[in-house]
């Protein structure tokens, strides 16, 4: 079964995506890693000379044509929009919500062009992020505040949750 890690951009989806995988002894992918490999350039790159549709389409198919078990999968902040592509995540695995404030996103991430995030036409941060809330806490098995952890104390909140979860099943 995969671990999927969905969340606003800065709430440690990578970072304790990687840690949890090498606490787990599973194998770790990060989806906006993959878009990079394949598309040969930044994010922000793709973003600004590809523009959002085609930004759009490369990260949504970077999870409908992944075949993996076994794995931490950090997504992309906009991953959730594509329902095909949650589906099939929740298909293969546990759906785990990083939550953070806007207040502490905002804290976090200094500057989102640069950063890669995907700001439709005419939205604010303040407008992706009350579009994306909904969809995160849709989707997700399981619910992480993040807002006052470390990523330590992330880290060990997800396994603690996961083993939980896994109990749960059986």
């Amino acid at each position: 079964m995969n671990i999927i890690l969905i969340g606003m951009p800065g709430c440690g989806k990578s970072t304790c995506g990687v840690l949890v995988a090498k606490q787990l002894c599973k194998s770790f992918l990060d989806t906006d890693l993959l878009i990079q490999e394949n598309e040969g350039m930044k994010l922000s790159q793709i973003l600004e000379q590809k523009g959002i549709e085609y930004f759009e389409n490369a990260e949504r198919n970077s999870v409908l044509t992944l075949y993996t078990r076994n794995c931490i999968i950090a997504t992309g902040g906009s991953m959730v929009c594509y329902d095909d592509a949650m589906q099939k995540l929740k298909q293969d695995g546990i759906i785990i919500y990083l939550d953070l404030s806007y207040k502490n996103m905002m804290k976090r991430i200094r500057n989102f062009k640069s950063r890669g995030v995907v700001l439709k036409e005419g939205y604010s941060p303040k407008d992706m992020y009350d579009e994306r809330i909904l969809l995160y806490k849709k989707y997700a098995d399981i619910i992480i505040d993040c807002n006052k952890n470390t990523i330590h104390d992330t880290v060990n909140r997800i396994i603690k949750e996961i083993d939980k979860y896994e109990k749960q099943k059986n």
